[in-house]
């Protein structure tokens, strides 16, 4: 059987996410061969967080590369994570979709093709040459998934996208404003009719504007990377951050806010998971740290993908409770409890969140029904107690 972690164990050198082939199983053990090639042996007991792996989501599945591929299309997908479904395959891959959720192939093209992110990597200076030297052929991710969808629905792909040539394809001298917008980092760009476009043409104060923006992105970004780098260091070092490092940080998250709504959270959120994209904002190299803070931008928004977060961070929070309540950390104890219970209240206020998490009740630790709310049932089952807002 084909299986997959669920969460995060350092010890087992295991992500939220981790695909292998299961070598050998008992009712106390399991080994399992990692598709990177290593033999993972666990105690049931000590980690149970496993399903079947024959299916992963689109955000799970980034970086993978396999065989083949069977994309299933929902109306939920968009040109992002189009490309990152339609492109993990070496040698095959096969794309699947029900009437049921699009009336025919037309939609489907037009869904799998739509711009909807929510934060663009345009919107930040570029540095990197390379991606540079792309688009300024022409080499974005709207094109790509068109170019591979037209393999499978050939009739009507090239009727919506036939115009979106190449700009090196275009003859000398023909007209700017024609042209596919430029597009970074993986995400293709859609400008509200107000918004002033970038041009090819002369400066000029509405690209000025343009300018001064994307460089005030880039500068609190970085601005940012700085201070978290620095917490970061002191923590790693077992000192406790100065006035000074705290007083910069909190300055220069306000400095974020300012130019980009949530941006600081998104990119702390994107740090908590790999420091070095701190390190290599801080440095001048955004490109990661831009890509990486685009997605828990989606993480953030989308719901599905919220409804994931949240799990994971229960699961987190429930085996880091227990861990020190063994080890007698108490009050780091009681801490964890007290985090979860923030959780279920905040379910109270969160209809959708709620309704996502119905069917996942098995992954939080509730196995029964009674009928009442989702964050009553977790109070009930995790012995979290009464409190303001969680509906006992």
């Amino acid at each position: 059987d084909r299986v997959m972690f669920l969460q995060n164990e350092r010890g087992l050198g295991v992500k939220n996410g981790t695909l292998g082939t299961i070598e050998q199983v008992s009712q106390q053990s399991m080994t399992v061969r990692t598709d990177d090639g290593r033999n993972v042996s666990f105690d049931l007991k000590d980690y149970n967080r496993i399903d079947h792996g024959y299916a992963a989501t689109i955000h799970k599945a980034q970086g993978m590369t396999v065989d083949r591929t069977h994309v299933l299309a929902t109306p939920g997908m968009d040109a992002h994570g189009s490309y990152v479904a339609l492109s993990r395959h070496r040698d095959g891959m096969e794309l699947h979709y029900g009437r049921d959720d699009f009336a025919g192939q037309e939609r489907l093209v037009r869904t799998l093709s739509r711009n909807r992110a929510k934060d663009m990597a345009s919107d930040y200076e570029r540095a990197d040459p390379a991606q540079n030297y792309a688009e300024q052929r022409g080499i974005t991710f709207r094109e790509r998934v068109a170019e591979i969808v037209r393999k499978v629905v050939p009739e009507k792909v090239r009727g919506m996208f036939d115009g979106l040539r190449l700009r090196a394809d275009r003859a000398p001298g023909s007209d700017a404003a024609q042209r596919p917008e430029k597009e970074s980092a993986g995400v293709a760009t859609r400008r509200d009719p107000q918004t002033p476009a970038r041009s090819a043409g002369p400066a000029g104060p509405a690209r000025d504007v343009v300018e001064d923006s994307e460089a005030a992105r880039t500068d609190a970004l970085k601005r940012h990377a700085r201070a978290a780098v620095a917490i970061l260091e002191a923590k790693r070092e077992g000192l406790t951050p100065s006035v000074e490092q705290r007083r910069e940080l909190g300055a220069a998250r306000r400095a974020f806010e300012e130019v980009r709504p949530y941006g600081w959270q998104d990119a702390e959120a994107a740090y908590n998971k790999d420091n070095s994209l701190a390190h290599e904002a801080g440095s001048g190299r955004t490109g990661r740290a831009i890509r990486a803070l685009q997605l828990e931008t989606e993480l953030r928004t989308d719901p599905q993908h919220r409804a994931d977060r949240f799990v994971e961070r229960w699961q987190n929070l429930d085996r880091a409770g227990e861990q020190r309540y063994a080890a007698g950390d108490y009050s780091g104890y009681k801490a964890a409890r007290k985090e979860m219970g923030n959780m279920a209240m905040s379910l109270e206020r969160d209809a959708q969140m709620e309704s996502l998490l119905r069917g996942r009740k098995r992954e939080l630790g509730i196995d029964f029904d009674s009928g009442h709310s989702l964050g009553r049932d977790l109070a009930i089952s995790h012995g979290l107690g009464r409190g303001r807002g969680i509906g006992l």
